[in-house]
């Protein structure tokens, strides 16, 4: 039996309300590096009803849902007014991404969505699509939001429709309501993708972390995650890309890495959290790993713990893209406690909670991986050993 326009709605909102206030569970014990919750924070159903239906009774008489959203993930973070505030990449079911800001009060619950999505300014050369904003509270004052913008590849023939091209987009803001447009970042690589703009001047200058790609998809002669800085962010231009963590044979990046969260300052260093991309006979595995610089060079590697930081489990593996976590996104309060958000298989966001101690104890006190098998047994053995003469 089909419902009434009115007990559709009655239903629909129950089901909304139950969502967004749902209590969610720290999952324990845990690796004693972090914690995961039992339920995502964000996902597609909890996207405001008035973004979907039609509520008119005269206009959709079956109250069918007219604009569909397929998947909210891949979120930047900052605390803004007392509030944990994610940017969040929504998905519709004609494959638009586009961004819209979701707020929590304490960054783990009841994460809800502004009255509208963003509606993005735009360059004189239009995106077609948008996705995966990084957000940068920088010391000059501003929030800077860096993403992807996707364009159709001008130099292929009509008939392909599928070629892209992929640029570093860049906003700025003050109140995450009011976005200025500025020009896309310039640099000698071909495309670029997981941009993230440093939180501090280096030299009174602003340092850029790029991922240079040839193609849309593959990163080509592009290494992994460069250093580069820039005069100005008004019309940001990288004349030169180090590259500080490379991809590396049979390891968790030796397809491809990227810079995820925008780095965090401890008294030990910069703690960065990017994502490593390996192949597998199913495809391409994406992990969060995490590594740290040095306070006085960010460009310089001080601290690189072998393996990942958080894979898919579980309900994680599955989703539009399976076998996939990736960070855009955390949030270091004062008291040292560290969100980490997290979405997986592109389809929606979770929560990762731990501490600045913690990751820097992890990040330190864990060996780096020694690029074989032999050496990897040698450690554990090494590991065994002390743990049998306690």
């Amino acid at each position: 039996m089909m419902l009434s326009f009115e007990d559709r709605l009655q239903m629909l909102q129950t089901e909304h309300n139950a969502i967004v206030k749902r209590e969610n569970e720290p999952v324990y014990p845990g690796n004693g590096i972090f914690v995961r919750y039992k339920y995502p924070i964000i996902t597609a159903d909890h996207v405001p009803l008035n973004w979907k239906y039609d509520l008119d009774p005269r206009t959709n008489p079956y109250l069918m849902e007219r604009m569909g959203i397929n998947a909210a993930f891949n979120a930047g973070a900052v605390k803004l007014n007392g509030k944990y505030c994610l940017v969040v990449r929504v998905e519709g079911a004609d494959r638009k991404s586009f961004f819209a800001v979701a707020e929590s009060d304490d960054g783990i619950n009841r994460f809800t969505f502004r009255e509208k999505p963003i509606l993005l300014p735009q360059t004189t050369d239009p995106d077609v699509n948008v996705y995966d904003m990084r957000l940068t509270r920088h010391e000059d004052g501003w929030i800077y939001g860096l993403f992807c913008s996707e364009r159709k590849d001008p130099s292929v023939p009509a008939s392909d429709t599928s070629s892209a091209t992929a640029a570093a987009g860049i906003v700025r803001t003050k109140d995450l309501e009011h976005w200025e447009r500025l020009a896309d970042l310039k640099t000698a690589s071909l495309q670029q993708r997981n941009v993230v703009l440093h939180p501090e001047f280096v030299n009174g200058k602003y340092l850029l972390y790029t991922r240079p790609q040839d193609g849309f998809i593959e990163t080509g002669s592009g290494g992994g995650i460069c250093a580069g800085f820039t005069d100005s962010m008004e019309n940001a231009c990288v004349t030169d890309e180090k590259i500080i963590d490379g991809k590396v044979y049979h390891t968790i990046k030796e397809v491809k890495n990227g810079a995820g969260a925008v780095p965090i300052k401890t008294p030990a260093g910069w703690l960065h959290v990017a994502h490593g991309v390996r192949n597998t006979a199913a495809g391409l595995r994406y992990v969060v790993y995490a590594f740290m610089t040095a306070l006085d060079d960010p460009a310089e590697v001080i601290a690189s713990p072998g393996g990942y930081l958080i894979a898919p489990q579980g309900e994680e593996r599955v989703g539009d893209v399976s076998n996939v976590v990736f960070t855009n996104g955390a949030v270091a309060d004062d008291d040292g406690r560290l969100l980490i958000y997290y979405a997986s298989s592109d389809t929606r966001m979770h929560v990762a909670e731990t501490t600045i101690e913690r990751m820097v104890d992890y990040c330190k006190n864990t060996p780096a991986d020694p690029l074989t098998s032999h050496g990897s047994v040698a450690q554990r053995i090494a590991l065994i050993d002390k743990n049998l003469k306690l």
